[in-house]
Order: structure tokens, then C-alpha cells, then sequence
């Protein structure tokens, strides 16, 4: 069975890929698949694992012979699923891999802006430290997380996995179910406008969708606190950077933490380069979801669901 491993340098190059060799003859690509190069790459191979290749219609019909992509990851909105059923091709994810990693990254940004971080790092390394006779510096007072509201956006396992910190640090957790169907009983469950006027913090973790593309918008910023810090480890559309920009230039929230924007890359254009003081924006290069552990389970996961695929019993298959 000829088996196309593409987009290997978006996973890492400290991974090790030999895992899939017993799956079959495998092939390595650190790169995309695109229109160009799908006919000679994926000759005769019937399985394709991606991470960020867009698949066309054009690629599925220079691919004749796939039959299954899965995806180095939970987000399958570039695998084009109605082009993929129309193929005869099947597309699996991996669930639940980074949970412990994003939820980890989400109060690393966090409280990197609620104490000031960089400022404090900065005023002992200067030397200013060193030099001033009293055994501290509070320039910048900073709160603590006990007793504030904590929103989240998006109960699934990341966003339960946050609610369980957060509670484990003092905070009230309230949430809003972006897909309106949640079923969690464990902590309050709000409508949007009232997460906005009662959290401190807000942290998104939620999938793109038509209810979640631009949620966070002048809106919803209009509504928010003051002194609210903004969180978003989910997707980059589900925040407006332009109204975000706005927001913190105003004065409308007091900081965000970003490891997701839209476009990824960051557009050299963006609004949001103007904002140069990291207590206010503080962003990461989408690197929540990829400790070194959670890339691991990602290719073993990945690696089950060819085996069970192989043996006719299909997991995570998705629709």
C-alpha cells in the first residue's frame, strides 16, 4: 500500500515519522499537496496524511486511487469534505490530542499579561533591579485570578479542561455554548451578551463556524469589561483584528493573548503590528496546540486510524 505523508515540516522535524514505515510504503513530503504537484506525488497512493493541505477537487481527481486522508489534527475544514464524498474518499481526524497542551498555553498567555511579565523580566534584566535600594517593584499592580469571573467559549474537551484550572485557581467559570447544543451541567451556562458583561477573562475555544466567525467583534467589545483580558486559542476568524485593534487602542478591554490569527501567517498588513506594548497584546505563532507530547499522540493517533481503516473498522471518521 503506498502511503503519502505530506506537510511533515508544519508537525515538526524533531518528530519521528519511521512509525508509519510498517503501515506501508511510505512517502515523506515536508511541504504541501497542491493542484501542481498532486499528480506525481500521490500516484497510486491510496492513503494521504496532511495538516494544512487545502484539497481540491483537482487534487482528488489526480489521485484516483485514494481512499483515505487523515488529518495531523482535530480542524478538518481543509480536507473540503463535500469534495471528498463526492470522490469516494474518507477523511479522519485526531480528537483530544492537544487538550492538555492548549489548556496549558491558554494560562501561560494569560497570566503573562496579568502580572506583567515582560515589564518585571525587563526592569531586573536593565539592571534597575540591582541598583534600587528596596527588595521589590510593584510599577504595575497586578490581580489575581481567585475570585474573578472566568468566560469561556466553547465547552468542548478543551474548554472543560480549562474550566477545571481555572477553577483550581479560584475563579467562577460561567460559559457560552458556541454550537448551542451543549450539554454540560458542570458549570453555569450563560447566553453571549451576559459571558461579555460579567467575565474578567474570556477564553475561546471553540471551532469556526457561521456562528462563531467573527463573534468577537466591536459589538461584543463594547460589552465587555474594562478591565477584561481576551484569550483566544480557538480560530483567528472568530475574532475581527480590526475591532480588536480598536478595542485595545480604546481602551475598551485592557489586553489580549492571541496564538490564532486570519490569516496564518499573520498579514504583514495587519492592524494589529501597530500595538508594539506586549502587556496589551501579547501573540504566539499558533503554537498551542504543539508540545512536544501533543505532537507525539498526533502521529500515533494518526497512525491508529490508518491500522483500523486497514482492518475495516474505521475511526474517526468524520462527515
Amino acid at each position: 500500500m503506498k502511503i503519502v505523508v505530506a506537510d511533515t515540516d508544519s508537525v515538526g522535524s524533531d518528530m519521528d515519522y519511521t512509525l508509519f514505515d510498517e503501515l506501508g510504503e511510505c512517502t515523506y513530503y515536508g511541504d504541501k499537496i497542491t493542484d501542481d504537484n498532486a499528480a506525481e506525488r500521490l500516484k497510486g497512493a491510496k492513503v494521504l496524511m496532511i495538516n494544512k493541505s487545502a484539497i481540491t477537487d483537482k487534487i482528488l481527481d489526480d489521485a484516483p486511487d485514494l481512499e483515505l486522508i487523515c488529518e495531523f489534527a482535530t480542524g478538518f475544514d481543509n480536507a473540503n469534505i463535500e469534495a471528498c464524498n463526492r470522490h469516494g474518499v474518507k477523511v479522519a481526524n485526531v480528537v483530544n490530542y492537544s487538550t492538555m497542551s492548549v489548556a496549558q498555553h491558554t494560562f501561560a498567555l494569560l497570566f503573562y499579561l496579568m502580572e506583567n511579565c515582560k515589564y518585571y523580566d525587563e526592569f531586573v534584566k536593565s539592571g534597575k533591579y540591582a541598583n534600587q535600594p528596596h527588595f521589590c517593584c510593584l510599577d504595575i499592580p497586578f490581580n489575581e485570578l481567585d475570585g474573578k469571573t472566568y468566560g469561556i467559549v466553547g465547552m468542548g474537551n478543551i474548554g472543560r479542561k480549562v474550566a477545571e484550572i481555572a477553577t483550581a485557581f479560584g475563579a467562577k467559570v460561567i460559559f457560552y455554548s458556541a454550537s448551542g447544543k451543549s450539554t454540560c451541567t458542570d458549570y453555569e451556562r450563560v447566553e453571549f451578551d451576559e459571558l461579555l458583561s460579567r467575565s474578567d477573562v474570556v477564553s475561546l475555544h471553540c471551532p469556526l463556524s457561521d456562528r462563531t466567525r467573527n463573534l468577537f467583534n466591536k459589538d461584543a467589545f463594547d460589552k465587555m469589561k474594562k478591565n477584561a483580558i481576551l484569550i483566544n486559542v480557538a480560530r483567528g476568524a472568530v475574532v475581527s483584528e480590526q475591532d480588536l485593534y480598536d478595542a485595545l487602542v480604546e481602551g475598551k478591554i485592557a489586553a489580549a493573548g492571541l496564538d490564532v490569527l486570519n490569516p496564518e501567517p499573520m498579514a504583514k498588513d495587519s492592524p494589529l503590528l501597530k500595538i508594539q506594548d506586549s502587556g496589551k497584546l501579547f501573540v504566539t505563532p499558533h503554537m498551542a496546540w504543539a508540545s512536544t507530547e501533543a505532537r507525539k499522540r498526533c502521529l500515533e493517533e494518526v497512525k491508529k486510524n490508518v491500522q483500523a481503516w486497514q482492518k475495516g473498522e474505521p475511526r474517526n471518521i468524520v462527515n
